[in-house]
């Protein structure tokens, strides 16, 4: 009988539109994507997801009871991916789970005892699928002093060890984050969220058209962006914070863009493009900070945006803007990838944070393992 070779990983985004899945083979120092598999969360779902990114009534019944449905519907996302590949539970090694984040609180200046909670729970992920499952990733980074956040860049950092040239990464989930790959190894991999992406561009967007996503952005580019609000949207404290730093869709929420709003009289179709601007400047101005001309590889499910996509290239003109898609790298799956090389390195004891990028107080082996 054959040893088990591979690695499932799995990541369901601030999005909360589904959950991507990655089949994974580490095998020969290699990284080698066998399969990807996206299965779509249902409306009501999808709302019992998001409607925990705020307070409300009955919390813990509510988050209990969904982080077990979560976890139901994960292992059936994992059985239809071996089905696909003709495999079975045997020949996994381990199933890297980030879980669903619902709430993301790092250390800050009035934060006595920070936390982070993702939700879609590892133990009984484990005894419905039979294979062992690492997660809680994040927990242990905030313990030694760091945000937490972002965890990717520890995986980028190995995937990337042998680039010639100053490189980001930089990923428009629900919020955008990137990771800096400077040429010179003596410099610090840096990474950090820059801000909103897709969280308010999609708010927006079910809002006022009734569509849960703005398709290729076709309706910012329907619209003209307003300098004043822009500039308005980035005096907000958290773009002016010095790296590590770490943020999530419970700051930049609804109420968030209407204390702002308020002040202006603009129509609905100039917000959705100021909002585009937001996410593109943002990001733009955080990447020319830490390099003036480099090699940058969007990724996220942003990427389908053309016409945001097309802002950050107008912004980064100096810089070589591209997909991570032109590495024969596969987008959808990127992500789930990087939680599949937790679950790996956590097996192989390797460092899986950068305290450069979180502020942790040391590198450490993250993740907590549970058997079926």
């Amino acid at each position: 009988m054959n040893p088990a070779k591979y690695y499932i990983g799995i990541m369901s985004g601030t999005s909360a539109d589904g959950v991507d899945l990655a089949l994974v083979d580490f095998s020969n120092h290699e990284v080698s994507l066998i399969d990807h598999h996206y299965q779509a969360y249902h409306d009501e779902l999808a709302h019992d997801i998001t409607s925990l990114y705020s307070t409300g009534d009955n919390e813990i019944e509510r988050m209990g009871a969904l982080s077990v449905e979560l976890a139901l519907f994960f292992s059936q996302a994992v059985n239809q991916l071996l089905t696909n590949n003709h495999l079975t539970s045997s020949d996994i090694i381990a199933i890297g789970n980030h879980g669903q984040t619902i709430r993301h609180r790092p250390p800050q200046a009035d934060k006595q005892y920070p936390f982070t909670l993702q939700i879609a729970c590892h133990q009984t992920l484990a005894c419905l699928t039979g294979i062992r499952t690492i997660g809680d990733f994040r927990t242990k980074d905030i313990a030694l002093g760091g945000q937490g956040a972002p965890l990717v860049p520890a995986f980028h950092r190995y995937l990337f060890a042998k680039q010639q040239q100053d490189v980001f990464i930089a990923n428009l989930g629900g919020i955008a984050n990137i990771t800096f790959l400077p040429q010179d190894r003596d410099q610090a991999v840096i990474g950090f969220d820059t801000g909103p992406a897709n969280a308010l561009l999609d708010l927006w967007c079910l809002k006022h058209t009734g569509n849960r996503v703005d398709n290729n952005g076709d309706w910012a580019a329907q619209g003209q962006v307003s300098n004043a609000l822009l500039d308005d949207l980035l005096s907000d404290p958290y773009f002016a914070l010095a790296p590590p730093k770490s943020t999530g869709r419970e700051y930049f929420t609804y109420q968030w863009l209407e204390q702002y709003l308020s002040h202006y009289d603009i129509s609905a179709v100039d917000v959705q493009a100021t909002l585009s601007a937001l996410t593109a400047q943002s990001l733009s101005m955080a990447i020319k900070q830490l390099s003036p001309k480099s090699f940058v590889y969007l990724c996220g499910g942003g990427i389908h945006n053309k016409h945001c996509y097309k802002q950050i290239k107008q912004y980064l003109s100096e810089h070589s803007v591209q997909t991570i898609n032109t590495l024969n790298l596969n987008n959808n799956a990127f992500e789930a990838m990087a939680f599949a090389w937790l679950a790996f390195a956590y097996d192989k004891k390797i460092y899986g944070n950068i305290p450069t990028v979180t502020g942790a107080q040391c590198e450490t082996i993250l993740g907590v393992a549970f058997n079926p």
